[in-house]
């Protein structure tokens, strides 16, 4: 077996760009693949690619975080400590699509991003924040529950 440098450069480049070309084939196909599914999953029930969108804790807590004030970028990733900065992103994109926040771009180095909620968002705030405190109130007695389920197994 020859080692890597009896391999011409050119091979090398060729080998890398080949690997790159089917790892991204590979995303594009998971990607319409899921996206194929989502749809059929919900055409039968057109509420429920909002509610399976707007009820995963990501938005609920983007949502709640925002509440009736414009941040930025990472004041809303440390706000969120859990979230990861391609979720965030993720999120926030579909936020936006749905309609749910704005996106302003300032033309800065570095660039500065603001996001806020528009009128739809702040309705939905307001069902978020009945939810968030229903779980903040109810929190003990469901740790309770959940304590007297795990002991009967």
């Amino acid at each position: 077996m020859l080692s890597r440098r009896h391999i011409p450069v050119f091979q090398l480049h060729k080998c890398a760009l080949t690997l790159k070309k089917s790892r991204l084939m590979e995303t594009l196909r998971m990607k319409k693949e899921q996206e194929s599914n989502q749809k059929k999953s919900t055409e039968g029930c057109p509420v429920r690619e909002i509610l399976d969108r707007l009820g995963d804790k990501w938005s609920v807590l983007i949502v709640h975080t925002l509440g009736h004030e414009t941040k930025r970028f990472m004041t809303l990733k440390r706000s969120i400590p859990d979230i990861s900065q391609r979720m965030l992103t993720l999120t926030l994109r579909h936020l936006q699509r749905d309609g749910l926040l704005t996106r302003v771009v300032y033309p800065l180095v570095p660039p500065k991003v603001e996001y806020a909620l528009t009128d739809l968002g702040k309705s939905f705030s307001e069902v978020s924040f009945k939810l968030v405190d229903w779980a903040n109130q109810n929190r003990p007695e469901i740790d309770t529950a959940r304590l007297e389920y795990d002991r009967q197994d």
